[in-house]
């Protein structure tokens, strides 16, 4: 019996470090897109005053140009640990905040929902008017006023996202 004890201790120890490091490995990934969705300057256009949704939108937003730019030319298993890292680190922010385990997988089913959402409307980024964009982005950001300065902003976000690699993200290098 203490040898099988030993050897599941082992088995935890292992399996442990192996979560620690994958969770550290992606985690400038997850703090930059925090650190970029935190810019007051997103929501000085907001009828009213911003909320962890609004907050949330903008994660989603910052995460779904990431993803569009780097699934091209990067490996698809590494952007999927990635997607399955963030989405983990989402749902530990929507506990802290108080959601129960019963409602947890019904907001994550809806933000996961409205993030392929997201993925779908931003595919052609890069060939709409600015006008176009404006529209798109009114359609997740029903609290601002006007989203012509975040049209400005999503743009040079996904310019500074082709002018860096996966890698300096994943590395901590880019900041934001």
């Amino acid at each position: 019996m203490g040898f099988c004890n030993e050897q599941f201790a082992i088995v935890k120890k292992i399996l442990n470090n192996k979560i620690i490091f994958f969770m550290n490995n992606y985690i400038n990934i997850y703090n930059n897109l925090v650190k970029l969705t935190r810019n007051k300057e997103l929501y000085k256009d907001f009828k009213n005053q911003d909320t962890f949704s609004d907050r949330l939108i903008f994660f989603l937003l910052h995460f779904a140009f990431f993803l569009k730019i780097y699934k091209e030319n990067n490996d698809k298993k590494l952007l999927q640990e990635i997607y399955d890292q963030t989405f983990r680190q989402v749902e530990l922010s929507v506990r802290e905040i108080g959601y129960g385990d019963q409602s947890i997988n019904k907001k994550m089913k809806d933000y996961l929902n409205l993030f392929y959402g997201m993925i779908d409307k931003i595919h052609d980024w890069d060939n709409l008017t600015s006008k176009s964009r404006s529209e798109l982005l009114e359609i997740f950001l029903d609290n601002a006023v006007n989203v012509d300065d975040l049209v400005d902003y999503f743009e040079k976000y996904r310019l500074k996202l082709l002018n860096n690699t996966l890698n300096s993200h994943i590395k901590g290098v880019v900041k934001h």
